[in-house]
């Protein structure tokens, strides 16, 4: 008599957690972007427009996880191949399709949902950046330079999104800045995978293959350079600015922030993750936090004050 063999079925714990690392609850940090329009147009402390730019990041939040799962199950084949990849659960097998798919349906739909709350033809932005990200998931990825600004597209449709939200205009600075950001941290995480993958990048993705270490370490540069200048010209160049061109004090965290990055990339061989770059390097996250404790301070300060003084009579 044969022997029996055991079928190993994975429970209902398994399965939430492998759609819950496949949803990548660790990149919904980025859409903290969304809120960006909400600061910086000084509308944070009214109650009805923090509850719509919150809708609007939260939108982005499952939309973006829809395309990362759409994303996995397109490239699992490729991710097989990938040193760190090939542990996603599509990948690795452990998703079936039926399930992608309904937390796809689920997400997309979730994501519609929240940027229809949210108001101000929010979900118009949130469905142009899915059909964006499925665009570049299945076309734009594989170009090189499209892919990077592509990339940066897609944070503009944060800031887009949150502006519209909360009825404030979106300012040229903040587009300009968050395009440059963008760029900067697409190059580094472009630079890393083709360091990490040597010569078989381009079995991961093609455009990989066009992207020669000098060239990304020359745009890394151009990009960050033209971040910190963007910045700088903001803070005394501006509209809606504390006077005496107070927010210039910021510039010094930016400049850190920037500087600190490009050692993680170049010193610690990191950028593949600015996710877990931000929130596993000690020194990064302190000088972000107090730049943004230092921009509440001086676009709110006044106003908070106020507050304070009508509630202590």
């Amino acid at each position: 008599m044969g022997r029996k063999l055991d079928i190993v079925v994975p429970g209902p714990v398994a399965l939430v957690s492998d759609l819950f690392v496949t949803a990548r609850p660790r990149q919904w940090l980025k859409n903290a972007v969304v809120l960006a329009p909400l600061v910086f147009g000084r509308r944070l402390l009214e109650p009805d427009a923090l509850l719509d730019g919150l809708l609007a990041a939260a939108a982005f939040c499952a939309a973006g996880s829809a395309v990362y799962f759409f994303n996995d199950w397109r490239d699992a084949a490729a991710d097989r191949e990938h040193p760190l990849k090939r542990q996603r659960p599509i990948a690795a097998g452990r998703l079936e399709a039926w399930q992608v798919w309904g937390a796809i349906a689920v997400l997309a739909c979730v994501a519609l949902w929240l940027a229809w709350l949210a108001g101000g033809g929010a979900v118009y932005v949130v469905a142009g950046y899915g059909a964006l990200m499925v665009l570049y998931t299945m076309y734009v990825k594989h170009v090189a330079l499209l892919d990077v600004f592509t990339i940066a597209g897609g944070f503009v449709l944060r800031v887009w999104a949150g502006a519209t939200a909360v009825d404030v205009p979106l300012s040229p600075w903040l587009y300009l800045c968050t395009v440059l950001l963008a760029l900067f941290l697409a190059v580094a995480k472009r630079r890393h995978e083709v360091l990490l993958l040597e010569g078989v990048a381009g079995n991961h993705r093609r455009a990989l293959d066009e992207y020669p270490v000098p060239l990304l370490d020359a745009l890394l540069q151009v990009s960050a350079t033209a971040t910190i200048m963007a910045y700088s010209l903001y803070t005394f160049s501006a509209a809606n600015l504390p006077p005496g061109h107070r927010m210039m004090l910021t510039v010094p965290f930016v400049l850190y922030g920037v500087f600190r990055y490009l050692y993680l990339v170049y010193r610690k061989d990191l950028g593949g993750m600015p996710e877990q770059v931000l929130l596993n390097d000690r020194a990064l996250l302190a000088v972000i936090l107090a730049w943004g404790v230092f921009v509440l301070v001086l676009l709110y300060g006044q106003d908070l004050l106020q507050v304070g003084a009508i509630l202590l009579h």
